[in-house]
């Protein structure tokens, strides 16, 4: 907000289980994480409670091969559809946003603007779009292809998808409905704008039949770091969720999303990095260090290896897993992760197994283990050398890996003065601190983050 000091951003990035692919298995989680109402409740609760901006949801609209082919050893097979699990904790929390993936290549524009405008009325204006592109061909397989569309093809899509969203989002001014029983008047018709989008690949006539959400519209997240990725989130995401392994990786990455930020109108205020950060804490390094061995001796290589083939986006089971990785080029899946993996094997020489050892509780994010004052250590150092505006935290497992930081490294932020000791606003736009969207189709006036 204007004039307050700037503070770090945090979003709770929960997985089901956890983040690591063995967390499942371990003694303290419940196993059928992802799909307990019960569970879910308990963990977004310990989230709130530790003041995070937001939780995030991923999603895929499929199974991923290499969990058909897990000998039924993946966890990642089955979980809730994150729309309907938001809204049911919509009415269960007061301040955490809530926030979800749904695919621009697999759905429509008009049935996703209407459920997150749905579910920002619902919450009180706290609700987010994590607009991503398919990298999971699977997908593809439910919703009548044969073949995955090329990964240029799924953003110039996204591009047109994005723009018919947010129009649609703005089919009603702020203050369109009077519901004025006395003249009979419902709503101002000259406030109402019907989009008649007609594209490439969406043709939308509008208006929407949700009003102007309690946000102005729901946060928009991206979460490609890509080329394309990037010139997608410098036009409309209000916050970037990427995967940074170093502090230099992530000041590069910072430095250069920022810069393409003024071809599109907006400063670099309007967009908040948050690069995702996997924190194992003890309260000595020792006990960190034991808390994230007892979760790597729970891997199952056959999850693990085809964990590392799905992220590289190539079947890597021929290959020698005590060899290095190999030198692939460039998939049809994701390639800013496949970079990450490259660049993360070559730099530290790693086997096939040991990078899929590393990324099975960080799928590429950077890891860190180690007491409070090292976690904060870091964040810290990331934070004001212009690498991240804050984190996606996520937790190796759930609900204790998000207990231990909520417990022990959100006191030491707040110590520092990084991080808020209360809620500054009523909604998620508020807490980012970013500014309220005007309407494209109307000239009003500027309003301040509540």
């Amino acid at each position: 907000m204007p004039g307050s000091k700037k503070m770090i951003k945090l979003g709770a990035f929960l997985t089901a289980t956890g983040q690591h692919i063995a967390a499942w298995r371990h003694p303290d989680v419940k196993e059928d994480g992802g799909v307990n109402l019960q569970e879910y409740i308990r963990i977004v609760k310990v989230a709130e409670r530790g003041k995070f901006d937001m939780m995030f949801l991923a999603d895929n609209a499929g199974v991923w091969e290499r969990d058909i082919d897990s000998d039924g050893r993946s966890s990642r097979a089955a979980y809730f559809e994150p729309i309907t699990l938001l809204s049911a904790l919509a009415s269960v929390t007061e301040n955490i946003g809530l926030v979800a993936t749904a695919t621009a290549t697999f759905n429509e524009p008009y049935n996703v603007a209407r459920k997150y405008a749905s579910l920002d009325h619902l919450s009180g204006g706290r609700a987010g779009w994590n607009l991503v592109t398919s990298a999971n061909e699977a997908e593809a397989y439910n919703f009548g292809f044969d073949v995955h569309l090329a990964h240029a093809e799924r953003y110039k899509r996204a591009r047109e998808f994005a723009d018919v969203v947010l129009g649609l989002w703005d089919s009603w001014e702020d203050n369109s409905f009077i519901r004025d029983k006395q003249s009979g008047r419902y709503f101002d018709p000259a406030t109402l704008h019907i989009l008649r989008h007609k594209g490439e690949y969406f043709s939308v006539r509008g208006p929407l039949n949700v009003p102007r959400t309690p946000q102005g519209r729901p946060i928009v997240v991206q979460a490609g770091s890509s080329e394309d990725g990037m010139d997608l989130a410098a036009l409309c995401a209000d916050v970037v969720f990427t995967a940074q392994p170093t502090l230099e990786d992530g000041a590069a990455f910072y430095k250069t999303l920022k810069s393409r930020l003024p071809a599109y109108g907006r400063s670099q205020d309007d967009l908040k990095i948050m690069p995702g950060l996997s924190p194992v804490v003890g309260r000595t390094k020792a006990e960190a260090e034991d808390k994230f061995a007892e979760l790597q001796n729970l891997i199952d290589p056959i999850v693990g290896l085809g964990l590392l083939s799905s992220m590289a986006g190539y079947d890597l089971s021929g290959y020698d897993v005590d060899g290095p990785f190999p030198d692939i080029p460039d998939s049809n899946t994701g390639k800013g992760r496949l970079k990450v993996l490259k660049d993360t094997a070559h730099r530290e020489n790693m086997t096939i197994r040991q990078l899929y050892m590393r990324i099975a509780g960080t799928r590429g994010h950077h890891l860190v283990i180690g007491t409070p004052q090292e976690i904060a250590d870091k964040m810290e150092e990331w934070f004001k050398g212009d690498a991240a505006d804050g984190f996606n935290i996520m937790p190796q497992s759930l609900p204790g890996s998000l207990t231990d930081f909520v417990d022990l490294v959100i006191p030491e932020l707040q110590r520092r003065g990084l991080f808020r000791t209360e809620y500054e606003g009523r909604t998620l736009r508020a807490n980012l601190g970013l500014r309220w969207p005007q309407n494209r189709f109307a000239s009003v006036a500027d309003h301040a983050a509540e």
